[in-house]
């Protein structure tokens, strides 16, 4: 048991004793030292995997010449290798009474060694390959690393506790394209200056993971712990004959499907306002700043109102956002409102997506039933970004971005229909 979990066993053995006319104990619950700890881990790392970002797509597309479709087939594998591993991840990290933490130490361990391999690689094939180990690394992580922050969070405060390790994780990616535009701007060999850079954070996040994230299994120790089910792949597959957890699956993979990338996202903004080159690593900063503030609050809301609602409306603000980037506006509040929408839907859908599905997984499979989730989610959108170059080199920005933006208005509403709507309970 983690030393976040006794605390709040002895809080709850003393709101119990106290007697009725108390205060409601989820206005007692701080947020776990674990969820503090892996939020530090995560803003770090973000910073480095944010630089290396912030400047790929200008690096390969106008440094390197590779056309939409190229960008939109390493972009997918940027963003939906992960996909590939994500089970894996899920199924060792559960096995043994839980093995979160050294999974999540060998994925962000490997993604570090892949940063400095960007200054080595200059052509298509070798960028995939780096990226999509990158990635790999990414897949190993994630679920764990989220099953550690449900696992040691209270069910009527698991909103705040994604909330605020989103927050942190977004500070990072906030300053993380801020580096990369100083260097970009102080050194002549920009690029390489900026992969250098990058690399040196990660491993730094990597020694804090190491140092101060509490180890041993992360799953909480109960008398009845003997008696729980074996942790197998073919158990973990079996949770989408949940209704619960499958529903969400299906939702997260079809709203993935229409989900357009960052990368493809600030391509469009630079187009519509003719941004210089050296000012593009500065537009995530803006998508950064709103999840930042906006990731907290929103997840308070998901614990009122319920995870789905929160989730939902944040394509909502994506929908909003695609909107404006088609319409014939031309203002210069264009950019920020763009930016703050698209923040908005990442508050309202990161850590969110995790709540909901924390409520329909047992704490025995909790990292392979959030990976669950994670790969369909993750697949989608590797098939939206082959489908959305592809749709650029064939018909242009204005009418690919208009078919992915129809296709998320449909998705959104069978996801209404079909989704979760209940509350966590308090």
């Amino acid at each position: 048991m983690y030393v976040a979990d006794s605390r709040a066993a002895r809080a709850g053995s003393a709101e119990r004793a106290a007697g009725p006319g108390t205060a409601p104990a989820r206005r007692r619950v701080a947020v776990a030292p674990t969820v503090l700890a892996l939020g530090t881990v995560s803003l770090i790392t973000d910073v480095s995997s944010e630089m290396v970002t912030a400047v790929l797509p200008l690096y390969l597309v106008a440094g390197l010449g590779l056309s939409p479709l190229g960008f939109g087939l390493l972009d997918g594998v940027y963003n939906g290798f992960s996909a590939l591993v994500r089970l894996v991840g899920g199924h060792f990290a559960d096995r043994g009474g839980g093995r979160h933490k050294p999974v999540a130490i060998i994925g962000y361990g490997l993604s570090a060694l892949c940063k400095p391999l960007l200054l080595i690689a200059h052509t298509l094939t070798p960028i995939g390959l780096v990226l999509a180990a990158d990635r790999t690394g990414k897949g190993l992580r994630t679920a764990p690393r989220d099953a550690l922050i449900s696992l040691s969070s209270p069910p009527e405060a698991r909103g705040r506790a994604f909330g605020v390790h989103r927050a942190m994780d977004t500070a990072g990616a906030l300053l993380g394209p801020l580096a990369a535009f100083l260097i970009l701007r102080a050194t002549v060999d920009g690029y390489d200056a900026v992969f250098t850079v990058s690399f040196c954070v990660a491993v730094v996040g990597v020694l804090v993971l190491v140092l101060f994230v509490p180890g041993g299994a992360a799953a909480r120790r109960t008398d009845h712990a003997a008696q729980r089910p074996r942790t197998t792949l073919r158990a973990a597959l079996a949770l989408l004959r949940q209704p619960g957890i499958r529903r969400i699956c299906i939702c997260a993979l079809l709203l993935g499907l229409a989900t357009v990338s960052d990368s493809f996202v600030y391509l469009l903004l630079q187009r519509r306002l003719g941004v210089p080159d050296r000012w593009f690593a500065l537009l995530p900063i803006g998508t950064a700043a709103a999840f930042l503030l906006l990731a907290l609050p929103l997840g308070r809301l998901a614990d009122r109102v319920g995870p789905w609602r929160v989730f939902l409306a944040g394509h909502g603000a994506l929908l909003g956002a695609y909107g404006l980037l088609l319409s014939s506006w031309h203002g210069t509040a264009l950019p920020y409102v763009v930016l703050v929408l698209h923040g908005s839907f990442y508050a309202a859908t990161d850590g969110i997506l995790m709540a909901a599905a924390s409520e329909s997984v047992p704490e025995e499979l909790r990292s392979s039933g959030l990976a669950l989730v994670q790969t369909g989610q993750a697949v989608a959108r590797f098939v939206c970004s082959l489908a959305f170059g592809a749709a650029w080199t064939a018909w242009g920005d204005r009418t690919a971005l208009l078919a992915a933006a129809v296709a998320l208005a449909l998705c959104a509403v069978f996801s209404f229909r079909l989704g979760p709507t209940t509350k966590v309970s308090v």
